[in-house]
C-alpha cells in the first residue's frame, strides 16, 4: 500500500508540473497526452480506438478529446485509406509548434523532478512504471473477459 501511494503521489506531481506547463494555453491532461501520442505517430496517424487503448480510456473520451484539439487547430481527422467507414487523427503544423513550446519549460521543469538521479536509475524507473502498466491492462483484460464471462444478473 505505501508503494501505491509513492507511486500516486509521484503521478500527482507530474501533472502537476505538466498542468502548470500548460498553464494559460487551455488543453487538458487528457488532450495533451492525445495530441502527445499523434506527433510521435507515423504515415496516417492514429484511429480513435488506437488513441483509446494507448491511453486506456473509452473511444468516446478520445473523439471529444480530437474534437478539442480539432477545434483549437491542433490535430485533424482524415479519412482512413483502407476502410472508408473510419477516420484517423492526425497532428497539425499548428499542433507540433504547440507541443514544442510546451515541451521547452516542461523538459525544465522534468529536468528538477528527476535532479540527482542517474542515468540507469532513470532506465530502471522507466522500466518500472512500463511494467506497472502491463500488469494494469493485463488486469483490466482478465476483469473485462470475467465480466462478459458472468451470466446476467436480473
Amino acid at each position: 500500500m505505501e508503494t501505491a501511494a509513492a507511486v500516486r503521489s509521484a503521478s500527482q506531481a507530474v501533472d502537476r508540473l505538466r498542468s502548470h506547463g500548460a498553464g494559460g494555453r487551455g488543453l487538458s491532461a487528457g488532450a495533451l497526452d492525445v495530441l502527445a501520442r499523434l506527433s510521435t505517430a507515423t504515415g496516417q496517424g492514429l484511429s480513435i480506438g488506437e488513441l483509446a487503448r494507448a491511453a486506456g480510456v473509452s473511444s468516446r473520451n478520445v473523439t471529444g478529446l480530437v474534437d478539442t484539439l480539432e477545434r483549437d487547430g491542433l490535430a485533424q481527422r482524415i479519412q482512413d485509406q483502407h476502410d472508408r467507414r473510419s477516420v484517423r487523427a492526425t497532428i497539425t503544423r499548428a499542433g507540433l509548434d504547440w507541443l514544442d513550446n510546451f515541451r521547452q519549460p516542461t523538459q525544465r521543469a522534468m529536468s528538477a523532478v528527476f535532479q540527482n538521479f542517474t542515468e540507469d536509475e532513470l532506465a530502471r524507473f522507466r522500466d518500472l512504471c512500463l511494467r506497472m502498466v502491463e500488469n494494469q491492462q493485463r488486469i483490466e483484460q482478465y476483469l473485462n473477459a470475467a465480466k462478459h464471462d458472468q451470466p446476467p444478473t436480473a
